[in-house]
């Protein structure tokens, strides 16, 4: 393509023209993505760049449609020239599928090739074709999670014109059988005894022609429309879950089936809990004289709060279970634990009189009741006797 020739549709979706579907199906999503009008804000030049990432994906998503405008591309690029001869056909690279040598009698060229390339002549039928499979992404609080939810995601996708059914033809047409062709989708020419079956250039192979385009969808049987589709979410899921609906994808080509839709679950961070697998894990303060003579205490649950018992001398950093509080198990059999970890906080603003009684109890306790410490010091004063 020239400098003054239009984007081909690689060009619009960034990728190369050897890419696969894979690849052709990713850099769409990205695309849509970013020039979505949720994302833009309703920005017309946006608009117009989607309508053109959309008419792109929707002809390089079809092996059909992509074989029929890769022709027109190399038609394009080489002058729309006619066949040149033998010589022609292969210095442009030939479909093995394509080309039909005769005229050697038994056992020669027409054996030896016919093996590799096949017999050629022959016309891959455009039956039905299934639809793309689309994406959406939901986000859910982490209660939702629990309890299960039913939320509805908004999606845009490829459906059968209401016009013409998904034919492509204006009501009232057909499709016609290619004149050129007769119906056959290849030539054959003749060159220094040789017989080559080329593709039509007429018909590209597809041997009908729409001599009369559906004014609604442009003659490609679907139009792009805006879907509201309900989404069940079950109790339990957590971030990266991935919930498949069937036939909500993409509308399918010539009676074809529709594609699933994949719908992505993110949970949202919680104010008091952190989620490990199915438990729940909750920070818990508590004073020093909490920790030291024990405590009964309210705590934070999914579903509510709960009373636990902290037994005295209970150290920082302690871990409490409470069973059956956590999340419940997708594959079923009941709910993980909720874990409480408890946190001592330490006095940071202390008078002259609270220091002094910390002071009483830190001379009334000596190192007897300080195991750790005392076991601490005999290791440091071994260390400073090395």
């Amino acid at each position: 393509m020239n400098a003054t020739s239009p984007k081909t549709y690689y060009e619009t979706l960034g990728v190369e023209p050897c890419a696969s579907a894979d690849e052709i199906r990713k850099a769409y999503l990205k695309l849509a993505h970013k020039h979505h009008p949720d994302k833009t804000g309703g920005d017309k030049a946006a608009e117009e760049q989607l309508k053109e990432i959309n008419a792109a994906y929707d002809t390089l998503k079809n092996p059909e449609k992509r074989k029929k405008y890769d022709l027109e591309l190399e038609a394009q690029q080489r002058g729309h020239a006619g066949f040149g001869g033998f010589e022609d056909a292969f210095r442009g690279g030939f479909d093995p599928g394509g080309f039909e040598f005769s005229g050697f009698g038994g056992g020669g060229f027409e054996d030896i090739f016919g093996s590799l390339f096949g017999s050629g002549g022959m016309r891959r039928p455009a039956g039905p074709e299934t639809g793309a499979d689309l994406e959406a992404a939901i986000t859910i609080s982490l209660e939702e999670a629990f309890n299960g939810v039913r939320k509805t995601a908004r999606i845009r996708r490829p459906e059968a014109c209401s016009l013409c059914g998904g034919s492509g033809a204006e009501p009232g047409t057909a499709w016609e059988t290619c004149s050129t062709c007769g119906g056959s989708g290849q030539l054959a020419q003749s060159r220094a005894g040789f017989s080559v079956r080329t593709t039509c250039p007429h018909c590209y192979g597809e041997g009908s022609l729409l001599k009369n385009p559906c004014k609604q969808c442009s003659g490609h049987g679907q139009t792009q429309a805006e879907r509201t589709i309900t989404v069940e979410i079950p109790a339990g899921v957590d971030t990266g879950a991935r919930l498949r609906l069937p036939g909500q994808g993409a509308a399918g080509l010539r009676g074809g089936p529709a594609g699933d839709l994949y719908v992505h679950i993110g949970v949202q961070a919680h104010e008091f809990f952190k989620r490990q697998g199915n438990d729940l894990v909750c920070d818990v303060p508590l004073s020093i004289t909490q920790a030291a003579l024990g405590d009964r205490v309210r705590v934070p649950t999914i579903t509510g709060v709960a009373d636990l018992n902290i037994p005295e001398g209970t150290q920082n950093g302690a871990r409490f279970r409470m069973r059956g509080q956590g999340m419940p198990r997708l594959a079923g059999g009941g709910r993980g634990d909720q874990i409480v970890r408890v946190e001592v906080e330490i006095p940071v603003r202390l008078n002259q009189r609270q220091k002094a009684l910390l002071r009483e109890l830190a001379e009334q306790a000596g190192e007897q009741h300080e195991p750790k410490r005392r076991g601490f010091l005999a290791r440091l004063k071994g260390l400073g006797a090395a």
